[in-house]
């Protein structure tokens, strides 16, 4: 089959490799009909995440139909069955899946060793991810194994398209579990740093939970504009103040709740000296990510206010502002996305008409170009927000 793979920095190729095969008897393989490059894909793009191998098939939004299935399968799924597979791999059944953590599921990571050793405690295994969580083949692909399939997986109707489900997998619950994790009220502001696809899917979860106001903040002007037409007040960073401007909608308070969609990779900006020093230190392999979001949230967010994280970090940061944090009494909340946790309700939300997901995709392109997209999504060219790849 074809797939996306890993070859080394900024070095994705469209290869011919071998077929999945069930391997356990709980595994399902997919015929993959439609897959998309997310945010975080380019952090390994970038080599910014460690324990990356060449070889290493990338892709962790997909979705498609089941052509074979386990006998631990039990029935939960069929050959035929239309599913979106979740980025996270769950058993279902360990502590941390009763409670519903399903990002930290306790079992599904083959590679335990390294996930204990680099964070304290394993994760739960990702698709086309990193081996410290797992390293398992992605969905960039003709074909997928999908292990513990009995519990990954999502079944979606069939008179929805695929662009309407399948962020079902990422992106959609990660901008809800954003915002969920903000405990909305009706009177919050809530800001949201980040416009890209995660940023667009907060920005429209905060309104369907009932914020007052969402402000959306990046530099680019597609990005923006999409954000506008999803009823967020804009700030461009590059153009004014963002402390400034946020404390003019606020009436001085600054926003209750604040949003990091961007994560360790902020823009680097003259105007911003931070964003210079954290750019050199990574040059210097002194700091792994660049967090000038992180600090200016900080300093922004109302006291007693709620800091949610669904931008990715990789390692160290630097020049956090922790006092700051600690005596006004901030919450932070952050984390990889319990995907299961939100499907249903997403989904009916999707059926109700309340959402239409597809809103995101700018470019829809073959998998053999999917290494030319990631350089286009990499460098925004073409007003390139979110690209489907169709294998």
């Amino acid at each position: 089959m074809r797939a996306l793979v890993w070859h080394g920095k900024e070095d994705i190729r469209c290869d011919q490799v071998s077929d999945p095969e069930i391997e356990d008897e709980r595994d399902a393989i997919i015929k993959v009909t439609s897959c998309a490059i997310c945010g975080s894909d380019l952090h390994l793009y970038h080599n910014y995440v460690p324990a990356m191998l060449p070889g290493d098939i990338m892709g962790h939004e997909m979705m498609g139909e089941v052509v074979e299935v386990g006998r631990g399968v039990n029935g939960a799924l069929k050959k035929g069955d239309r599913i979106v597979v979740p980025f996270t791999i769950i058993c279902g059944e360990c502590d941390q899946c009763k409670r519903q953590n399903f990002s930290v599921c306790e079992r599904t990571n083959r590679k335990k060793n390294l996930g204990d050793k680099v964070f304290g405690h394993t994760t739960a295994g990702l698709f086309g991810y990193t081996h410290l969580t797992g390293g398992y083949p992605g969905g960039q692909a003709e074909y997928v194994r999908v292990p513990f399939a009995d519990a990954t997986h999502l079944k979606v109707p069939d008179n929805l398209t695929d662009e309407q489900v399948l962020f079902l997998g990422d992106i959609f619950p990660t901008g809800w579990q954003a915002a969920a994790q903000c405990d909305i009220e009706p009177t919050d502001t809530v800001a949201v740093w980040g416009c890209g696809p995660v940023g667009q899917m907060a920005i429209r979860s905060a309104l369907l939970l009932g914020a007052k106001q969402v402000v959306a903040i990046d530099c680019l002007p597609e990005r923006l504009s999409m954000g506008a037409a999803g009823g967020a007040i804009t700030i461009n960073f590059a153009e004014e103040s963002v402390v400034e401007r946020l404390q003019e909608l606020t009436g001085a308070n600054g926003p209750e709740k604040c949003i990091d969609c961007v994560g360790m990779e902020s823009h680097v900006s003259l105007a911003q000296p931070d964003t210079v020093y954290d750019r050199a230190k990574q040059l210097m392999l002194m700091e792994n990510d660049r967090p000038h979001v992180l600090r200016e949230m900080i300093y922004v967010c109302r006291p007693a206010g709620v800091i949610s994280i669904p931008g990715v970090y990789s390692g160290l940061v630097d020049k956090i502002p922790m006092g700051q944090a600690m005596n006004k009494g901030l919450t932070f909340r952050m984390g990889q996305t319990h995907v299961t946790r939100w499907t249903e309700d997403l989904l009916r939300r999707i059926v109700d008409g309340q959402i239409d997901p597809s809103f995101v995709i700018t470019h829809t392109v073959g998998l053999e170009q999917g290494p030319e997209m990631y350089k286009v999504f990499r460098d925004k060219q073409d007003s390139c927000i979110k690209v489907v790849l169709k294998p």
